[in-house]
């Protein structure tokens, strides 16, 4: 057994054993787990992909005569903010669209520029169109304000977002006879491909299945600079369906991340829109995981060939909420280019980027390895495999069956 403080204190002294979890997996080949538990210290992984659930907090900061934009109506380039907080705080969600926007599924310039555009261009430094308009009073009289700012313009800025780093997710496919748009990219009809959305390997909740080094106040990389886990993020489900070792066999386990913006890169921070559904942005996001034990060696080391995810109709199945599974499939067979669903060869196509997952792993390692980042201790657990926890759903109900 290590403690993390152990391991911080190895990190001071230029002793650590740091490995990303591509690299994990070939030394538990080579030296089996109990061997790599007493050598290797921290595992480092990585993920970069579309994260709707994602935005962020910024204080512009008080005018000449004061403006209250909290209940009034706020615009950065043309996306509209969430301003329903106080005078001079608001929030923008990376799936915020233009009230201008098409919005038609077949018009080819629909969803070009939205609120992960507004972040990638926030963060990069550069200047950003803010347009305010509001009612006045006493204290704040000003009605309107048409300005520029950037990250080192305002107070706070800071990503806050509710749902990053899905644990496991599914494999979209469409067995109808049309194109289909969906958060999961454009499907083709007939099986014509197979969308997925994970770095497999590299992703960091499946390297800590079962959340014993991941929980609230854990240190990570976030969109290029340093960032901590909040919460559970939403829709988190930790008692999803897992193998008998304890790995998810489909979405499961979120969370809610926090990060100071004006630190982070567009590098890592990038706005992108799916043709016919919409706005989001890819999020940069890795966690270096403590080697405690043998039992974190095994799960570090778990390569794409052991971790498995749901093959889903977007069709039907999915937008009609049936719970159907058409088959399962490894990662390793998803990287392999074509899995088989239902009879037939299918072309399968990532929609995150493994490349960009294994540079966000490196760094990260190079950052522990350097020590200039320290793991932490979680001041709580996040829910766990025992917790009892199911997602809900929104259903139709009357005030009568509320009872």
């Amino acid at each position: 057994m290590k403690s993390i403080t152990e391991i911080n204190e190895k990190i001071k002294k230029g002793k650590v054993i740091v490995v990303t979890a591509e690299e994990m997996v070939e030394i538990v080949k080579r030296d089996g787990t109990k061997k790599a538990a007493q050598h290797v210290d921290v595992v480092t992984t990585g993920t970069f992909g579309p994260m709707c659930s994602s935005g962020m907090f910024m204080n512009l900061g008080h005018s000449k005569p004061r403006i209250k934009i909290g209940g009034g109506k706020c615009y950065l380039n043309d996306v509209p903010a969430y301003c329903g907080i106080a005078a001079v705080d608001i929030y923008l969600g990376a799936t915020s669209i233009p009230d201008n926007d098409p919005r038609n599924t077949v018009y080819p310039g629909a969803f070009k520029y939205g609120g992960g555009h507004v972040i990638e261009e926030f963060v990069s430094g550069k200047p950003v169109r803010l347009e305010a308009t509001t009612y006045g009073t006493d204290c704040y009289p000003r009605k309107r304000i048409e300005t520029y700012i950037n990250k080192e313009t305002v107070n706070e800025a800071y990503i806050y977002s509710p749902r990053n780093s899905y644990q496991n997710y599914n494999v979209g496919v469409n067995v109808s006879n049309r194109v289909i748009h969906t958060y999961m990219g454009v499907i083709k009809p007939n099986l014509g491909s197979a969308n997925y959305c994970s770095a497999g390997q590299l992703s960091p909740l499946l390297k800590d299945p079962k959340y014993r080094t991941i929980g609230i106040g854990t240190r990570i990389f976030l969109g290029g600079g340093v960032g901590y886990v909040a919460w559970n993020g939403t829709q988190h489900n930790p008692c999803a369906a897992r193998t008998p070792e304890g790995i998810p066999k489909g979405g499961a386990g979120t969370l809610a991340v926090i990060g100071d913006a004006k630190q982070m890169s567009g590098s890592y921070l990038r706005g992108a829109s799916f043709l016919g559904y919409g706005p989001t942005m890819f999020v940069g996001l890795g966690i270096p995981i403590p080697v405690l034990d043998e039992e974190m060696a095994f799960f570090t080391s778990r390569a794409d060939k052991d971790f498995c995810a749901q093959v889903v109709d977007y069709s039907t199945d999915y937008p009609q909420r049936t719970g159907t599974s058409l088959c399962e499939v490894t990662y390793a067979e998803l990287k392999s280019g074509r899995i088989n669903v239902k009879g037939k060869d299918v072309p399968t196509f990532p929609i995150s980027s493994y490349s960009k997952a294994r540079e966000i792993a490196s760094t990260l390692k190079t950052w522990v390895e350097t020590g200039s980042f320290l793991l932490t201790n979680p001041v709580e657990s996040l829910p766990g495999i025992d917790s009892g926890i199911s997602l809900v759903t929104l259903d139709e109900r009357t005030p009568e069956e509320m009872q």
